[in-house]
């Protein structure tokens, strides 16, 4: 029994269409691509603006909080009659709460007097004060040379310690013989000099390491007292010297 077709073209349209999408199928967005601001971007030169700025004020800042001053301080322990020089002397950085307190002492940018003799002792890293130099050249100390046996100085003797000067010996026929001089077994004996400074006193490591047998002690001590203390000295026979640390303070 022969089949009906139905119409070709018909069937062919029917089996070609798409088909339909459902009701309430969500659509898949686009995809966008980022774009990177370019330099004529304006976003780009005030971001460039403000980091410019918070420098420029980060930096005054800082400045406008250093308000300390450069002043001159010693580099190590001086005694009083010690003449200072520029090599004695380094540089600190000091807060003073007003500018009477910085009037005390000598500023690194201005120009330091011809001659810093100390009319007292000055510890090292200390600041300079002007009330410590002498007004003028004229001074009535002098500075002394001393060597004394090592035992016979204290360890803790140094540059602008205080210190007792006793001498001991038998009498000569030199002048001021009985000056100050007292036998070794007089313990209530006078000093030949009361609370000098000392000026200049190097280490023990600094006697031992070399060839002298003593401690060379450069003291600081008023002219007219000096005159007495060598006269006693040339008095005396084999005079014994000794040197007593005066406490601080």
């Amino acid at each position: 029994m022969a089949r009906t077709l139905g119409n070709p073209a018909a069937l062919s349209a029917t089996s070609t269409a798409p088909a339909s999408t459902p009701t309430g199928a969500a659509t898949a967005p686009q995809a966008v691509r980022v774009r990177h601001p370019g330099w004529r971007d304006p976003r780009l030169w005030i971001g460039v603006a403000i980091v410019a700025a918070c420098i420029v004020a980060g930096a005054r800042l800082l400045g406008s909080a250093d308000d300390t001053v450069a002043v001159w301080a010693v580099r190590a322990d001086a005694g009083a009659g010690a003449i200072l020089t520029r090599a004695d002397l380094e540089t600190h950085r000091v807060h003073f709460a007003t500018s009477s307190d910085l009037d005390d002492y000598y500023r690194a940018d201005a120009t330091l007097p011809d001659h810093l003799a100390l009319t007292r002792g000055i510890g090292s890293g200390e600041l300079l004060p002007r009330s410590a130099i002498a007004s003028g050249p004229a001074s009535d100390q002098v500075q002394v040379p001393l060597a004394v046996e090592p035992v016979r100085v204290p360890p803790a003797v140094r540059s602008g310690s205080v210190v007792d000067v006793y001498v001991a010996g038998g009498p000569g026929s030199g002048p001021g013989s009985g000056l100050g001089a007292a036998d070794a077994g007089d313990a209530g004996a006078a000093p030949a000099l009361n609370a000098v400074t000392v000026v200049a006193a190097p280490g023990l490591d600094d006697v031992f390491g070399s060839a002298q047998s003593k401690r060379q002690l450069t003291l600081a001590v008023p002219e007219k007292r000096a005159q007495a203390f060598f006269g006693l000295l040339g008095g005396l026979d084999d005079p014994t010297i000794t040197v007593v640390l005066r406490p601080a303070g």
